[in-house]
């Protein structure tokens, strides 16, 4: 079957500006080929900077973030779509090649219906009229397994869940009809049940239409699911090319063979789990307009341990961390810390109170300021609790970038030129800035890819044993729990379900939603997602 999409030698280069120095030309992509035919899937896989997306978005003639296509061809039907003028291109993008970005909800307007947004690019290119793209949508709706398909269209963004708009924006993309789509991440944000929906309805929708589709992700337990092939990246560079079970069972080169056994190490629990930190004692939270989304939680954190709280998106545990920090005052119940009631709203809470508890959130790249270099980052709570300045500042700002295994020659960086393992680090050092003894952990590892998140946790794990911290680790990734954990809570809808040691909340019997939870984290196995959707269809159909 003749390819429909080849890559010939694909360059991409972008210009770097290093702080005192000239600006400088990079190689992003360096030199990468493959083809892909119709209704196949080509898994794009590596770490953080390795040109993942850039490739993915040169099947759109587009290079992002000042990012510029310098060489090569990418050739749709036998056609190089990089010398069409801008005309030529726009009646490509949205009608013949679409798109699925990693994060739905900055991707859908939210003054506007789902409906609307899902058939306006069909329309605009003259594709069908808008009685057929809404009868298309109906039909995608329904394939992509989205509650009430006739009206679902009818609902604005925020009344959706993030599981639910993600597949809304695969129903966007397909609308066209179109010969390709690039699913940039499009499961990353997603805990691991809502993922298994969305994976399984995006294979079922490519199936049905036959469309070719790029899927781009650091997961190789997912990407096996859905993949037909697997192409390595790093650096820019190809490493490896090969079908998915050539790659998951048999990887050549060393890099592909780290990624495929990368495993978290299952660690001991702590022993003595009495002396809690950190006690959180039948706690209600609601937002101002008076929905409750915390019911009566109660927990503790014991010193200088790890406890993880793992549920679905909406099931309350970063609400949990908001009422923590103070950011959320509780409506009901109370916060002991160190065996002191804390003062429940942020505002109001000292100097000293905001140092011992600090905050490491999911998107550096949100929770930086893209002006300011790492030594203000770093810098800023350190003149905020200790008030270093001129020397002394700098000095302890070394100190801190030694202790993240970072050291001194990014010092002056911005945020922009670090890697996604390096502004998580960076984030790590401003939250040990303050000297604190307890960090909530908000899925710091989510969208990193497995061998940097691996660096990550062994970094905290040995910070943990150096300063003796406690940490609160939010994550869907049971992988990671057994890793890091000595407790475990596990939440559903705003309510604690299960708590206590790991080595009894992870052991049988469970509840139903532990159950589930445990079921659904992709293995790295060939044909897990079938069996799992069928043992699902199996016990549907047995109750």
């Amino acid at each position: 079957m003749p390819e429909l999409l080849s890559v010939r030698d694909l360059k991409i280069e972008a210009t770097s500006y290093p702080p005192g120095e000239p600006p400088k030309r990079v190689s992003i992509v360096d030199g990468v080929s493959f083809d892909l035919e119709r209704g196949k899937v080509l898994g794009l896989i590596g770490e953080s900077g390795a040109g993942k997306s850039t490739i993915g978005l040169s099947a759109l003639a587009y290079g992002r973030g000042g990012a510029e296509i310098t060489g090569g061809q990418v050739l749709l039907d036998g056609r190089d779509i990089l010398p069409l003028g801008k005309s030529g291109i726009r009646r490509i993008r949205g009608a013949r090649v679409c798109y699925v970005a990693q994060s739905a909800a900055a991707a859908f307007n939210p003054a506007h219906r789902l409906g609307a947004q899902v058939i306006e690019a069909t329309v605009k290119h003259g594709l069908m009229t808008k009685e057929e793209a809404r009868k298309r949508a109906l039909y995608l709706f329904r394939v992509l397994g989205l509650p009430n398909p006739e009206t679902f269209g009818e609902r604005y963004p925020h009344q959706v869940s993030g599981g639910q708009l993600q597949r809304a924006m695969t129903a966007m993309a397909l609308c066209s009809n179109p010969e390709l789509i690039v699913f940039d991440e499009p499961t990353t944000a997603l805990d691991v049940t809502t993922q298994i929906d969305v994976l399984a309805a995006i294979k079922h929708a490519i199936e049905e239409t036959h469309t070719a589709a790029l899927y781009i992700t650091h997961d190789l337990a997912v990407v096996a699911q859905i993949s037909d092939d697997i192409m390595v990246l790093r650096h820019g560079k190809m490493v490896e090319y090969g079908s998915v079970q050539q790659i998951i069972e048999a990887p050549r080169q060393d890099y592909t063979r780290a990624l495929v056994n990368v495993r978290q190490e299952a660690r001991a629990e702590a022993v003595d789990q009495s002396s809690a930190l950190l006690r959180v004692e039948n706690i209600s939270a609601q937002y101002s307009n008076g929905f409750k989304v915390l019911h009566n939680v109660s927990l503790h954190v014991p010193k200088g341990q790890t406890l993880a709280v793992v549920g679905e998106s909406g099931s309350g545990k970063s609400t949990l961390a908001r009422v923590i920090t103070g950011l959320l005052p509780p409506s009901e119940g109370r916060i002991i810390f160190d065996g002191k009631p804390l003062t429940p709203a942020l505002k109001n809470r000292s100097r000293e109170e905001l140092r011992r508890i600090q905050l490491i959130y999911q998107m550096a790249d949100t929770a930086m300021n893209p002006r300011q270099t790492v030594r203000d980052i770093i810098g800023r709570p350190l003149t905020f609790y200790d008030g270093l300045h001129g020397a002394a500042k700098t000095a302890r700002v070394k100190e801190l970038l030694d202790q993240i295994e970072m050291g001194n020659g990014f010092i002056d960086r911005y945020p922009a030129e670090l890697s996604g393992g390096q502004k998580q680090r960076v984030a790590i050092a401003r939250a040990l800035a303050a000297k604190p003894e307890l960090i909530l952990c908000d899925e710091p590892t989510s969208a990193l890819d497995p061998l940097v998140a691996e660096g990550i946790l062994k970094l905290l794990l040995r910070l943990q044993e150096e300063a003796h911290l406690s940490y609160v680790f939010i994550t869907h990734d049971i992988a990671i729990v057994r890793a890091i954990a000595d407790s475990v809570a596990v939440m559903h809808r705003g309510k604690l379900v299960r708590f206590g040691p790991k080595s009894q909340a992870l052991s049988p019997p469970f509840d139903d939603y532990t159950d589930l939870l445990l079921k659904s984290v992709p293995e790295m196995e060939i044909g897990w997602l079938e069996r799992v959707l069928t043992t699902r269809r199996m016990e549907s159909a047995g109750n």
